[in-house]
C-alpha cells in the first residue's frame, strides 16, 4: 500500500524490525566499504570504547528507509532529507524496529516531515531524527 499526501495524516505510523547478523554488518561492510575494525573484528574491538563490536550506524538507519519505501508512504516515495543522531550502540543479535511517525504535510509542496527512530528489542532509542519525503502521486 502507499499514501499519497491528502491520505497521510498527523501521527500515522508504522514500523520495520530486523534482527541484525553477523552476516549482515560483513555485507553492509563490503557494499559501503567501511571496514572500521570496530565493526568486523572482534579482538580490536576488545578494547574499544564498547568493549565489542557495534554494527554500523548507518546500517541500522537504513531500516528507516525500508519503512518509507515499503509502508508509510509507501511505494514510490523519494527521500530528500535525514537526520539523524546515534544515541546508543546496536550489537550483533538486536532486534531494531524502525518507526516512522507523519509530523507535518505541505500539500502545496507535496512534501511530510516525519519522525524517525529505532530501537533496539528492549525499547532503547538507538537512531533519532527526522525525515523530509516526498510520497507518492493519486494512483
Amino acid at each position: 500500500m502507499s499514501y499519497n499526501i491528502e491520505q497521510l495524516e498527523i501521527g500515522q505510523n508504522a514500523e520495520f524490525s530486523k534482527t541484525i547478523s553477523e552476516s549482515d554488518v560483513y555485507l553492509f561492510a563490503g557494499v559501503t566499504g567501511d571496514m572500521n575494525p570496530a565493526h568486523i573484528n572482534a579482538e580490536y574491538s576488545k578494547d574499544s570504547v564498547f568493549n565489542q563490536r557495534v554494527v554500523h550506524g548507518m546500517l541500522s538507519a537504513s531500516l528507516i528507509s525500508t519503512v518509507l519505501g515499503t509502508e508509510l508512504p509507501g511505494r514510490g516515495t523519494i527521500y530528500l532529507q535525514q537526520e539523524v543522531k546515534f544515541v546508543a550502540p546496536v550489537h550483533f543479535g538486536d532486534t531494531i524496529t524502525a518507526t516512522v511517525e507523519v509530523l507535518e504535510k505541505n500539500i502545496k509542496k507535496n512534501r511530510v516531515k516525519l519522525r524517525t527512530v529505532c530501537t533496539n528489542q528492549e525499547g532503547q532509542v538507538v537512531v533519532d531524527g527526522e525525515a523530509i519525503v516526498i510520497p507518492p502521486k493519486k494512483s
